[in-house]
């Protein structure tokens, strides 16, 4: 029988199903008394090793090509776009932060997110329930963290469901519990996990810029 002799070989049951087109119980069953040589078993072993290696480097090489696609999309958007929309993508530049599957601007100026809610919305279509919002707040916020949290959420407008756990700032043993140029709200981190939407803005705003970043795409 020919799963019987490619066994012989050094092939794995997995390897004599796929060339066979039988499922891997029959394989098992015609194979299971055929002895491997030390050298056979050792080579076995060393493909089970690396078959998730390459499986894992080819799903790598699949997605570094998605961000390379969306980013294509974006120098042609930067050329096509409307004011809204390289503004959103020139404060996301300044602003943002730089990951590669997720857009998420931090800022203590409401007008700063509330922009980029709406560029979002406007360039993106991005819905609330996409959105997510994460306050960050010093102790002596804590009596009124309710109403920093509204106030954000009003800004964004956003409904409460959009809100994630905030953040408190403790005092340090240092400061004699004062802060200098106290923000009356915190700051707030507006974040959507997109790799599309991350990406595309990268591709407009190295069109704006007139050059490369190819740590953005790695």
């Amino acid at each position: 029988m020919r799963a019987r002799a490619l066994r012989a070989r050094g092939w794995s049951i997995k390897e004599i199903q796929q060339a066979l087109g039988v499922s891997r119980s029959s394989v098992s069953l015609w194979v299971r008394d055929v002895p491997l040589t030390e050298a056979q078993r050792a080579s076995l072993a060393a493909r089970v090793r690396l078959g998730p290696l390459r499986a894992g480097e080819r799903s790598s090489a699949r997605a570094r090509e998605q961000r390379r696609i969306f980013q294509e999309r974006g120098h042609l958007r930067a050329q096509l776009g409307s004011v809204t929309y390289a503004a959103g993508c020139m404060l996301y530049w300044a602003e943002g932060g730089k990951r590669r599957n997720s857009v998420l601007l931090t800022n203590a100026d409401p007008h700063v997110l509330a922009f980029f809610a709406r560029f979002l919305r406007e360039e993106f279509d991005v819905t609330d329930e996409a959105m997510s919002v994460y306050c960050n707040l010093f102790a002596d916020h804590l009596s009124r963290q309710r109403e920093v949290e509204d106030f954000w959420l009003c800004t964004l407008a956003l409904p409460r469901s959009a809100l994630r756990k905030s953040m408190v700032n403790v005092y340090s043993k240092y400061s004699q519990k004062k802060r200098d140029n106290k923000l009356p709200y915190g700051t707030c981190r507006l974040v959507v996990h997109s790799t599309a939407i991350v990406q595309t803005i990268y591709g407009s705003i190295q069109e704006y810029g007139g050059f490369d970043r190819p740590e953005w795409l790695d």
